[in-house]
């Protein structure tokens, strides 16, 4: 089963934690500044443009806001403070599409389904690094500060790496293969240890730090009405066939480990967002496929 590999290297990283008691945040930070980039460049300098693009552009643009929407819409209800409200929608916006989601549609769709999950996995990448790192910015003080928020994206050297990528790829530049073999190395070492990392958080935390109704919510936004919102999406969009059936599954995913670096670089409710990936993570091994089974 496609779960079993993440759960595997998110144990590492428990169990090294727990013996050992690493400097989280040093091991956050290599990932976040020095890997992610390289990583951002492959996906999008290998990854051809085409027309499905604009489709799954536009949805996964369209699913993002509306999810800030209703969760901010949950969250004032809750009256959830500003760091609580930045840690929710870190937690039930953005979805494991990418290291988690990609092995269960190459599982379930084959080859074709998985290019059009990789291209999800690079818009998505964009939107979280992006969007979520502005939320996760504005989360870190009582005090909002537009400027300071938007220099924290600007300072993200995965935005350039991506950046890189892309105009590479529309320029036909060559990267020599001296050159494409180190950033290969480091591309593929950078999502085992964001997993990692995941494991230490999740090491960490201590459940009476973590309210259950806050906790509730997220399940509740993240495995319920984010694939309630896509199905209405994919009915409003000119999408069917493969491609919707990729793009709802997808959308249900559970919350991606890459919110626990940010909540954790930015000291956004770290706790609450870790602990809601681990328990959105656990029952998608039962809401996934459940929901391939509903669309089959």
């Amino acid at each position: 089963m496609a779960v079993i590999p993440a759960f595997l290297i998110i144990t590492v990283g428990y169990i090294g934690q727990k013996i050992v008691g690493f400097e989280r945040k040093s091991v956050s930070s290599t990932a976040l500044y020095l890997m992610y980039p390289f990583l951002a460049f492959r996906t999008f300098y290998e990854n051809k443009l085409t027309v499905e693009y604009f489709y799954i552009l536009i949805f996964c643009v369209l699913l993002c806001l509306t999810m800030i929407v209703v969760v901010k819409t949950g969250g004032k209800m809750m009256k959830a403070s500003r760091k609580k409200l930045s840690a929710m929608i870190l937690s039930a916006v953005f979805m494991n599409s990418g290291n988690y989601g990609t092995p269960i549609i190459l599982f379930a769709f084959g080859t074709a389904g998985f290019d059009y999950a990789i291209i999800m996995m690079v818009i998505q990448s964009f939107l979280m690094n992006t969007v979520g790192i502005y939320y996760a910015a504005i989360g870190s003080s009582d005090e909002y500060n537009l400027k300071e928020s938007l220099l924290s994206i600007a300072k993200m050297p995965i935005i350039y790496g991506a950046m890189a990528g892309v105009l590479f790829q529309l320029a036909a530049v060559p990267v020599p293969g001296f050159l494409m073999q180190p950033v290969s190395l480091i591309a593929d070492a950078t999502i085992p240890t964001i997993m990692i990392v995941l494991g230490m958080q999740l090491a960490t935390i201590k459940r009476k730090e973590v309210k259950r109704a806050n906790l509730y919510l997220i399940v509740v936004m993240k495995m319920l009405i984010a694939p309630a919102v896509a199905v209405g999406l994919i009915m409003l969009l000119p999408i069917d066939g493969m491609l919707a059936k990729i793009l709802i599954i997808l959308a249900a995913m559970p919350t991606a480990a890459n919110t626990t670096m940010f909540s954790l670089q930015f000291n956004t409710e770290p706790d609450l967002v870790s602990y809601s990936t681990l328990v959105t993570t656990l029952l998608s091994i039962v809401t996934i496929p459940l929901l391939l089974a509903i669309l089959s």
